[in-house]
């Protein structure tokens, strides 16, 4: 009778040290499946084109609610900016660990390297995500530094050919990935939350308005933001976009209720306000004339503005962002979602 084989799932990035971890146990003739969490702050674009190109089987899992909810309220605090990342990998571990016990995997690991981020992955860090997660992880690349776990002890996984990298030097994974012959994505992305400009954005939206959702935050990705006051003192975001690529996001992530600014003869930016309450639907045209210089008053954050007036200052500072119409009076064509 043909024995079963031992199957794991991996939290995979698709960079090298997820990469090495997967092809590690593939090493010790186990099944690997790839797991990668996706959210409005990272993507799993870099996983998928690293499984592609190594033969991964990769699941893919949305989490951005989950995520939105920790970064408003992480139990364990911020690292530099707004990234919690402890409390961000006890989450992915324990979302994992359900889809383990649902899937009938034997056991979890991540290409985590200890000492890598001094924050995350420290020996207290990882202890702290085991308590929180409520489940044992393996760490290939540095799990002969570190307490043998169930698999090693139960004998699903072979304990002496585990690797002991410690620290950030990535000399020896650039060895074994050459010498295993695996090809891997430069690395891309990461994590928004490290971003010290988009974590800016966001700590505004969180205070202004506490309550947003995945699709709000999917927003401060794009374009120039400003936030400004309506009489009811809500405050209420205005995006305008610096490419055609960005007019084009704004235009997908436009829901019902918000207000696209765009130039109706001209070529140039499109901007979306949300929060102003108006009209349901509909679209009109209107003329503007757009100062010689580019005012960036034009969207005062302390001045308090009646729907209308907002609307006409978004348009003033659209027209703005185009040289060549400065001066000029056109046409702006405004679409209620």
């Amino acid at each position: 009778m043909e024995m079963s084989k031992i199957k794991a799932l991996v939290l995979f990035s698709g960079g090298l040290d997820s990469l090495l971890a997967v092809k590690i146990l593939e090493l010790q003739d186990i099944e690997v499946t790839g797991l990668c969490f996706a959210s409005n702050f990272f993507s799993c674009e870099n996983a998928k084109k690293s499984a592609d190109i190594n033969s991964i089987n990769l699941k893919v899992v949305d989490i951005s609610e989950d995520i939105l909810n920790l970064v408003k309220n992480p139990p364990s605090g911020y690292g530099k900016n707004l990234n919690p990342c402890i409390d961000c990998h006890s989450l992915m571990i324990g979302k994992a660990a359900k889809i383990m016990k649902n899937e009938n995997y034997d056991f979890i690991a991540t290409g985590e390297v200890l000492g890598q981020r001094p924050f995350s992955q420290n020996r207290v860090a990882l202890e702290r995500v085991k308590k929180i997660a409520g489940v044992d992880v393996l760490r290939p690349l540095s799990a002969k530094l570190l307490p043998e776990t169930e698999a090693e002890k139960s004998g699903l996984v072979k304990r002496h050919r585990l690797l002991d990298i410690s620290g950030r030097m990535r000399e020896r994974q650039m060895e074994l990935a050459q010498k295993l012959r695996l090809t891997y994505p430069s690395p891309a992305g990461g994590c928004l939350l490290t971003d010290l400009g988009f974590s800016e954005r966001l700590i505004k939206m969180l205070d202004y308005w506490p309550d947003c959702q995945a699709n709000d935050i999917e927003l401060l990705k794009y374009g120039r933001v400003f936030w400004s006051n309506l009489n009811s003192n809500k405050k209420n975001l205005i995006i305008i976009g610096r490419n055609a690529a960005e007019n084009d996001a704004l235009g997908k992530l436009a829901k019902r209720g918000d207000i696209m600014v765009e130039l109706n003869k001209d070529s140039g930016p499109t901007s979306l306000i949300r929060g102003v309450s108006g009209p349901t639907e509909g679209d009109s045209i209107f003329t503007v004339n757009i100062p010689e210089h580019l005012e960036h008053s034009t969207l005062s954050a302390n001045k308090e503005y009646q729907p209308e007036e907002l609307i006409v200052a978004v348009a003033v500072a659209t027209g703005s962002y185009v040289p060549k119409l400065r001066g000029k009076k056109i046409e702006i064509r405004i679409i209620i979602k």
